[in-house]
């Protein structure tokens, strides 16, 4: 084919690595590959994963990409990386990975967390000096646990990165990071966008991990040039620029064309997430809201809930529902169903902020109690969390036209008219779910173009939407889902 750009984009989440080739010149997605990965799952919320499986799935989801394009893999021009945030890779003094890589959605170094929140002043301090609060899940408090738990390890680290800075590394043998992946860190200014040392020194004085840090780097710069060996090993042509990749938020956001004010992204994945781009740090005095940098030169304010999917996933089991049964008992019930409120803190929860909370079930009667209501009222229930946290965001001054939805609960088009009634927003799905691969595919194209081709543009080229997705809300609906959110609210401030 003539004049086509091929960019590879590669999104490793907790769940597997997606594969994306994107032709940057017609805007069209050639090909996909996925590959699974397992957790290592341990007590007191410990959970981790092997990093040779991220390599392993990059190769086979990589080859699978370039199959099902059916294109030569000497023609990639870019490869650009999203990875889930905050979690810790150790590396040593010759490149080996030191442990397991701890992850996102770990719970075990919440007492560190505890502590070093207490260093800082509590949320305020924190807000204050990193803009940011940090959770147990963000990247700092793994170190300090590290630390304590494991020094011998800590005595031999040479390098801390997080998941898509060491995808980079093993591609082009540089230790770099860009600001919207760091902004998860807990060791990062989000407002001057510089490492906090003086936070890294207190949890070790001998300045070894101020030592270990990645060098910063702007979202449009290159890493650099894929290594000889990894390009053979992958099938893609040596000359190959690495971009800086990003967070997979951050990916989500460029993937969905939101590098502008006025569009909101949200993603109704195993857990959710709402964010926007804001062009100034405008930090929320909320807790809740995390003022990320974005990837793409601006900031992203962002909520996540813990449990989305999971959530309705574990009731879909309880009733041995597939995902039409469940959907068609969905629909069946009545918006606020009939008074069943579910609040879905299967794993805690983090917006509403209730880090110890569980879930439960209130306003059951003899005869609301049936299988519709119940599935109904896990879909408005983790909906509520989302929206609680859109009030948060419309709280610190943003304002949407519309909401990009992705992420696999964003399929059914009856959680689509639940979440435009409930946001009072229109909703659209983008026609690529894939959205963090196809931001990374996108910011490889902008890195490959040394920034001459716009984000704007290629965002405008290669991002499309969905037009028979497009669901408004209906104002009577509006009306019934506004009670039934209220209801919510009220049982959660009794938790």
């Amino acid at each position: 084919m003539a004049n086509q750009q091929l960019f590879l984009g590669i999104d490793c989440g907790t769940q597997g690595t997606k594969a994306l080739i994107l032709d940057a010149a017609s805007g069209q997605v050639l090909g996909l590959g996925a590959v699974a990965h397992d957790m290592i799952s341990g007590p007191n919320g410990c959970r981790e994963q092997d990093t040779r499986q991220w390599l392993d799935a990059f190769t086979q989801a990589t080859h699978q990409a370039l199959a099902a394009a059916g294109v030569d893999g000497q023609a990639i021009l870019g490869v650009g990386v999203s990875g889930q945030q905050h979690g810790l890779v150790l590396l040593d003094d010759q490149g080996q990975v030191l442990r397991p890589a701890k992850l996102w959605c770990d719970t075990e170094t919440t007492p560190e967390n505890d502590r070093l929140l207490a260093h800082l002043g509590g949320e305020d301090g924190s807000l204050e000096r990193l803009g940011v609060v940090i959770a147990p899940g963000y990247t700092v408090s793994k170190l300090l646990w590290t630390r304590e738990q494991h020094p011998q390890v800590f005595e031999r680290i040479a390098s801390v990165l997080l998941p898509h800075d060491f995808l980079n590394y093993w591609l082009t043998g540089r230790h770099c990071s860009e600001y919207g992946d760091a902004s998860g860190t807990g060791y990062f200014n989000v407002r001057t966008r510089q490492w906090d040392v003086a936070l890294l020194q207190h949890i070790d004085p001998s300045g070894r991990l101020q030592t270990a840090l990645p060098k910063l780097i702007d979202a449009h710069q290159p890493v650099g040039r894929i290594l000889p060996a990894i390009a053979a090993h992958l099938g893609i042509n040596p000359n190959a620029v690495v971009a800086s990749g990003g967070g997979d938020n951050m990916m989500g956001a460029i993937g969905t064309g939101n590098i502008q004010p006025g569009v909101i992204t949200m993603s109704l994945g195993s857990s959710g997430t709402v964010y926007a781009y804001a062009a100034e740090p405008a930090v929320s005095p909320q807790a809740s809201v995390a003022t990320f940098c974005s990837s793409s030169g601006g900031w992203l304010p962002l909520i996540c809930t813990m449990n989305l999917t999971n959530a309705t996933g574990a009731i879909r089991e309880l009733l041995e529902l597939d995902i039409n049964a469940f959907n068609a008992l969905v629909a069946q019930a009545p918006i606020g169903a009939e008074g069943v409120c579910m609040l879905p803190f299967l794993n805690g929860e983090r917006v509403p902020a209730l880090p110890h909370a569980t879930g439960s079930l209130l306003g059951l009667t003899t005869t609301n109690l049936t299988r519709a209501n119940l599935c109904r009222a896990v879909v408005e229930g983790t909906t509520f969390g989302l929206r609680y946290g859109l009030d948060l965001l419309r709280a610190n001054g943003l304002e949407a036209q519309s909401i990009r939805l992705i992420g696999g609960g964003s399929k059914s088009p009856v959680w689509r008219q639940i979440v435009a009634d409930i946001m009072d927003t229109t909703v659209i799905c983008t026609e690529q779910s894939e959205a963090a691969a196809l931001g990374a595919a996108i910011q490889a194209a902008w890195c490959h173009s040394g920034a001459q081709d716009s984000l704007a543009d290629l965002c405008e080229r290669c991002v499309k939407l969905d037009l028979g997705s497009e669901t408004r809300p209906i104002a009577e609906h509006v009306e019934a889902s506004q009670k039934a959110y209220e209801l919510y609210r009220q049982h959660v401030a009794t938790l």
